[in-house]
């Protein structure tokens, strides 16, 4: 089976950032800093970045808003101003560099229209252009269980099963409501799963009705994890929601693209062996700087 080889990475992070007001007001959420396992503190987009990095991609695109496009800019390609530089330890001015080595991997593209997380998504179709790409959200970080990255676990079931495939954890049913959920039918136990249906946010008696995965307690479902490997279809469905206007809660979304793409090419979920932290959120995000490791 001909699998096509994951280089590309997309990063949406052109959003307002609401849920994090008044902070977002001067630094966006993806500029958040987070003390990671080596007591160093970084934003939030390079835990991202190193993520795909370590993974095996090659190319990063991080989808920004014009306006901010210089901060996510300096930050990546531009070292310390000199007075600032010389202040640096030797091993910080050579952290520096590594910094700018990153930078080199990276493309920015422009959002120009804040519309939803399907918008943000569609704004990297040209980069990418038909090619499968892995999508990170740009407010969550993952830690993983073991020494594989959870972005590379995710691109592993990729070329396994040469379709889609949507990184998964197990939610409680009391939180079910804030997430996208799927259901569908183990090919591997508590592991890999054949999806059969992709649901953005479902009230739990919807979930107990429609979304019950065998073997499973009542009270637990699959939520998406934060990370996937999508096919360029994907597109196509996200260019005929804008095309035609079609948006839900005034926006254009992801997740109703997703079953479409699932029912057109089919879809594989993983359950991630892994933690995923989800920083855009003020008790998530303190959450974060305690657990984080």
């Amino acid at each position: 089976m001909q699998t096509n080889k994951v280089r590309k990475a997309v990063i949406p992070a052109a959003g307002f950032g609401t849920r994090l007001f008044p902070s977002t007001k001067v630094v966006k959420k993806e500029l958040f800093p987070i003390i990671d396992r080596d007591g160093r503190a970084k934003p939030v987009i390079m835990l991202i970045v190193e993520e795909a990095v370590r993974s095996g991609i090659e190319e990063i695109g991080i989808v920004v808003q014009n306006s901010d496009r210089q901060f996510f800019e300096d930050f990546f390609n531009n070292p310390p101003a000199p007075e600032l530089f010389k202040k640096l330890s030797p091993q910080n001015r050579e952290y520096s560099q590594y910094i700018q080595t990153l930078g080199q991997r990276i493309t920015f593209l422009i959002q120009e229209d804040q519309e939803g997380y399907g918008h943000a998504v569609f704004s990297a179709k040209e980069w990418v252009q038909n090619q499968p790409f892995l999508l990170l959200l740009g407010d969550h970080i993952y830690t993983s269980d073991h020494e594989i990255p959870c972005a590379r676990q995710v691109i592993d079931v990729y070329e396994q099963v040469n379709q889609s495939v949507l990184g998964l954890t197990i939610m409680p049913a009391e939180i079910i409501h804030k997430a996208g959920c799927v259901t569908g039918v183990w090919q591997e136990s508590e592991s890999i799963l054949t999806i059969t249906e992709v649901y953005e946010k479902p009230n739990l008696d919807y979930a107990r009705s429609h979304l019950r995965v065998e073997g499973m307690a009542d009270d637990l479902f699959l939520a998406i994890f934060g990370i996937y490997v999508l096919e360029a279809k994907i597109f196509d469905f996200l260019e005929d929601n804008i095309n035609h206007n079609f948006r839900e809660q005034g926006e254009f979304q992801l997740t109703s693209c997703l079953d479409k793409l699932r029912q057109a090419q089919g879809m594989t979920g993983y359950v991630v062996k892994g933690k995923d932290f989800d920083v855009g959120m003020p008790d998530f995000y303190r959450q974060t700087m305690t657990d984080y490791r």
